[in-house]
């Protein structure tokens, strides 16, 4: 397959400009685009007939963003060191924010001098399961080094009873993440070693099987960061250059060329053939043939 089977060619539309950094796009049942600006601490939400208005101000310096099962947004907080959740009602509450925490299945005390857990360093990109699952990346990005009180940049997942796992521990900077179709595959990115690994996803949601899919070394700027998955299991990874896009087992079939370096993406529309990109300081737009799989 190539590329032009996948994307409808064109320079990717410019929709909204002169943000300071954004990132975390989720598209919304109401037909809007909700995005972080990750330095200004706010949420952005755009919409085709009144382009993009503040949300939410602060918001904990939003990073990645997602919807659950009930519509409700999951949002991960650099300064606030947490991933949240807003409520029907517009309160927003933690759902994780230690580790270990109270009710942790992990008996492993990772966090000396912490008795009862320590913070999370600064979640960073998130994606949410069919049975409620919340799984997450969570590297250093947002603190200083002398802010740390977790060992390791983990990927953790939140059971539906509140449970925290940590279930990998050996990412330099885990950062997007994405299930494949049928939620056997659990694709993340770790953007030092600029690649993509797959890890297949027991019946219990543990994972297992590493294997590096994707090397996404390039002489240009850009490590991988967030990813989307279209319906047919096609990867789409923000990297040097653009948006790239590999088949599920890792082969490259191109890259979108974006003019300014892209931090992440996510499908939205009626159709869900328009894939919406953060790129620095500016929200983009290019056109698929191929829908996005449903957050």
């Amino acid at each position: 397959m190539k590329l032009n089977n996948l994307i409808e060619r064109g320079d990717p539309e410019k929709l909204a400009g002169d943000f300071q950094f954004v990132e975390g796009p989720v598209w919304q049942a109401d037909g809007s685009l909700l995005f972080s600006d990750i330095p200004a601490n706010r949420i952005y939400r755009w919409t085709a007939d009144g382009g993009a208005q503040v949300w939410r101000e602060p918001t904990g310096n939003s990073n990645g963003l997602t919807l659950d099962r009930e519509g409700r947004l999951i949002a991960c907080e650099h300064s606030g060191r947490r991933v949240s959740r807003t409520e029907a009602d517009g309160t927003v509450t933690a759902i994780a924010s230690h580790f270990p925490s109270a009710g942790s299945g992990d008996v492993l005390s990772l966090s000396k001098g912490h008795p009862n857990g320590g913070r999370l360093n600064s979640p960073n990109d998130v994606v949410v399961k069919s049975d409620g699952v919340v799984y997450f990346t969570d590297p250093p990005y947002g603190i200083k080094p002398e802010e740390r009180e977790q060992p390791v940049n983990g990927v953790y997942r939140i059971l539906n009873d509140g449970t925290l796992e940590l279930l990998v521990e050996d990412f330099d900077r885990p950062n997007g993440l994405a299930f494949s179709p049928d939620e056997s595959i659990l694709y993340i990115d770790d953007s030092p070693r600029r690649h993509v690994r797959a890890f297949d996803v027991r019946p219990d949601g543990t994972l297992t099987n590493s294997r590096i899919i994707a090397d996404m070394d390039h002489p240009q700027p850009g490590s991988p960061d967030g990813m989307k998955i279209d319906k047919e299991g096609h990867l789409y990874v923000t990297g040097a250059t653009g948006v790239w896009v590999f088949e599920p087992n890792g082969e490259l079939l191109g890259v979108v060329v974006t003019p300014e370096r892209p931090a992440n993406c996510a499908w939205g529309d009626d159709d869900r053939c328009s894939l919406y990109i953060t790129a620095r300081t500016s929200l983009y737009r290019v056109r698929t043939k191929v829908g996005g799989h449903k957050v």
